[in-house]
C-alpha cells in the first residue's frame, strides 16, 4: 500500500515511456520506476486512464507482427532457417545500433542488463527461431492461431513479474479468448497437433517473458532503446551464425525472399518492436497483451492474400468472437481504479 501512495505523492518523479534519461537523471528516478510499476501494469497510472496514444502505438506493433509470418515463408523460398534467423538479426542489429550512435545513447545502466538479455533471448532469437522452426512444417494460419495464445501467456508474466493484479472481469474476458483461440485451432487440425507445435509453443513461452521486461524496462527508458540494446546484444551471436549457417543452407535469391527478409528484420523486428514496447508502457503489459488476440485473424487474412492459403470457414466467426474479448479487457483494465 505505501508503494502505491508513493506514486501520486506530488514530490516523486514521475517517468514516461519516451523520456530520454541521461547518466544524471537515471539515479533520481529509480526509486520512482518501482513505485510505479503496481499502478501502470494494471492500464493506469497514477489514477488516470491510459492515453490513446498508447493503444494506436500497441496496435500499430500488432499490425506489424501481424505479417511476420507471411513474411517468414517469403524468407524461407530464399534462405534457410537458420540463416534466415541470423540475417533477419543482423540486419536489425545494425539499423539499432546506427541509431544508437547516431543518438548517442549513453549505455544503460548495470541495473537494466539483466532484463535487456531477457528481451534478446526471447524476443530477438527465441521467438523468431522457433516460429521460423516451425513453418517449415506448420501452415502459416495453423501457426497464427496457435500464438494467439500469446496475450494470456503475457498477461500471466507481466502478473508473476510484477505483481500486478487485473481485476476478474479481465481475466474472465482474457481466458475467453484464449478458450476462442484453442477452439479455433482444435477445429481446424481435427484434434491432432502438428509437428511444429512443440517449436510453437516453446515460442509463446519465451516471447512472453520478453514481453513482460520490454515493457517494464519502457517505462524508464525509450522502447526504441529497448528494442536497440536488445538487438546489438544479439549482434555477435548474429555474425557468428551468419557466418556459419549461409554455407551450410542453400540460398536461392527471389524478390520474395528478400522482401520477407527485409519485412521481418526492419519493421517486424525493429519498427514493430519499438512501438509495441512504447505502447506497452504507456497503457500496461496486461491491456496491451489483450490486443495481440487479434493478430492471429490478421495473420489469417495476410496468408490468404498474400500467401493463397485457404481461409477457414470459421475465420469470421472466431474473428467476432475475439473482438468481443478485446472490448471487455479493455473496459475490464479501464474500469478499474487505484485502491
Amino acid at each position: 500500500m505505501r508503494a502505491k501512495s508513493s506514486a501520486i505523492n506530488d514530490s516523486s518523479i514521475a517517468v514516461g515511456p519516451s523520456a530520454g534519461l541521461g547518466p544524471d537523471t537515471r539515479a533520481t528516478s529509480t526509486s520512482t520506476s518501482t513505485s510505479t510499476s503496481t499502478s501502470t501494469d494494471s492500464g493506469t497510472a497514477t489514477g488516470r486512464e491510459p492515453s490513446r496514444g498508447g493503444l494506436v502505438l500497441a496496435g500499430l506493433g500488432v499490425l506489424a507482427f501481424s505479417l511476420t509470418f507471411p513474411s517468414t515463408v517469403w524468407g524461407l523460398e530464399s534462405f534457410g532457417p537458420w540463416s534466415l534467423v541470423a540475417l533477419r538479426t543482423l540486419l536489425a542489429a545494425a539499423i539499432a545500433g546506427s541509431a544508437l550512435l547516431l543518438g548517442r545513447v549513453p549505455m544503460p545502466d548495470r541495473r537494466h542488463r539483466a532484463g535487456l538479455v531477457v528481451v534478446a533471448a526471447g524476443v530477438v532469437i527465441g521467438f523468431p527461431l522457433l516460429t521460423t522452426l516451425a513453418l517449415r512444417t506448420s501452415t502459416t494460419s495453423h501457426a497464427a492461431v496457435v500464438v494467439g495464445l500469446l496475450p494470456l501467456t503475457t498477461a500471466v508474466f507481466s502478473s508473476l513479474r510484477t505483481g500486478a493484479r487485473p481485476p476478474r472481469a479481465f481475466w474472465a474476458a482474457a481466458l475467453a479468448g484464449a478458450a476462442v483461440v484453442i477452439a479455433f485451432t482444435v477445429q481446424q487440425s481435427g484434434g491432432e497437433l502438428s509437428g511444429g507445435d512443440l517449436y510453437l509453443f516453446g515460442a509463446l513461452l519465451v516471447c512472453a517473458a520478453g514481453y513482460t521486461e520490454g515493457g517494464r524496462l519502457a517505462r524508464v527508458m525509450p522502447g526504441w532503446q529497448v528494442v536497440g540494446w536488445a538487438l546489438v546484444l544479439c549482434l555477435p551471436l548474429a555474425v557468428v551464425g551468419a557466418a556459419v549457417a549461409l554455407p551450410a543452407e542453400p540460398v536461392r535469391l527471389t524478390a520474395h525472399g528478400v522482401i520477407g527478409l527485409v519485412w521481418v528484420a526492419v519493421v517486424s523486428t525493429f519498427f514493430g518492436l519499438y512501438v509495441w514496447y512504447r505502447g506497452m508502457a504507456e497503457i500496461g503489459v496486461p491491456r496491451a497483451s489483450q490486443l495481440q488476440l487479434g493478430q492471429p485473424l490478421l495473420t489469417l487474412l495476410w496468408s490468404f492474400l498474400l500467401l493463397g492459403e485457404t481461409v477457414p470457414a470459421a475465420a469470421p466467426v472466431a474473428a467476432v468472437a475475439v473482438l468481443v474479448c478485446i472490448a471487455a479487457t479493455q473496459r475490464a483494465g479501464r474500469d478499474r481504479r487505484p485502491r
